[in-house]
């Protein structure tokens, strides 16, 4: 399979939608995790990511230009003890809720399809990170339409055990811009993690999405040894 840059893949698209990254650093130490979204309606692009306890959450910059907070307000990262979740939409409490109760990852996403926002029918995104034994195995999901059919719904799980240093999987939730939006195609996408740092990476990251279109970028770097983590925010509005 082809190993791209970071740079160059998502320098490739003018609009990738929202994108989840996750992977092992260079050194092997960190799992490293990273959620974009982008807008190209004033209600979307009123956005920004703040810091909770144990992850983030999207939030109006400014109130009163907020239109609908439907599909476009929600918590995209938290923790659910050694597992951290993150998603495109308010299926990370769906997964939370739902794997609290002792339901997998795909179980609790069997529950929910694409988003309703038709002619689009967004897909649903999805990421869990597991750390075990100083180690992290992850898995990714795409929820979409078939074709954009909103009768059909089309479910595909990809799991990763023992992930190599100095990779990524990249999954967005569309393949390129138009009118209707195209959804995501085929398997995550492998990119290298350069051996850096956590702020060189999200400026790295921020700095090749598209400049009209980029709204926030969210990264972790999770230490597989103790848990803890450091995590960057990088709002467009600020």
């Amino acid at each position: 399979m082809h190993t791209r840059s970071i740079e160059e893949e998502l320098s490739s698209m003018r609009y990738p939608g929202r994108g989840i990254l996750i992977g092992k650093s260079a050194d092997g130490k960190n799992a490293v995790i990273a959620y974009f979204i982008m807008g190209r309606s004033v209600n979307s692009r009123n956005r920004i990511f703040e810091a909770t306890e144990d992850g983030i959450r999207t939030r109006a910059f400014d109130e009163s230009k907020m239109t609908d907070p439907h599909l476009i307000i929600y918590a995209p990262v938290r923790v659910l003890g050694n597992k951290t979740i993150v998603t495109n939409g308010d299926q990370t409490d769906t997964i939370y809720e739902l794997m609290d109760k002792q339901m997998t990852f795909e179980q609790a996403l069997r529950t929910r399809e694409f988003e309703d926002d038709a002619p689009n029918y967004t897909p649903r995104i999805s990421g869990i990170v597991h750390l075990e034994n100083g180690d992290m195995n992850f898995a990714m999901s795409i929820l979409k339409s078939a074709d954009g059919n909103a009768d059909s719904c089309e479910r595909f799980t990809f799991a990763y055990s023992n992930p190599q240093k100095g990779q990524a999987k990249f999954i967005h939730t569309y393949r390129c811009d138009g009118d209707p939006l195209p959804s995501f195609e085929g398997e995550p996408k492998t990119l290298s993690l350069p051996d850096t740092d956590i702020d060189a990476l999200a400026s790295l990251i921020w700095n090749a999405l598209d400049a009209d279109n980029k709204v926030s970028l969210f990264v972790r770097y999770l230490d597989l040894e103790s848990g803890t983590y450091d995590d960057r925010i990088i709002n467009k509005n600020q």
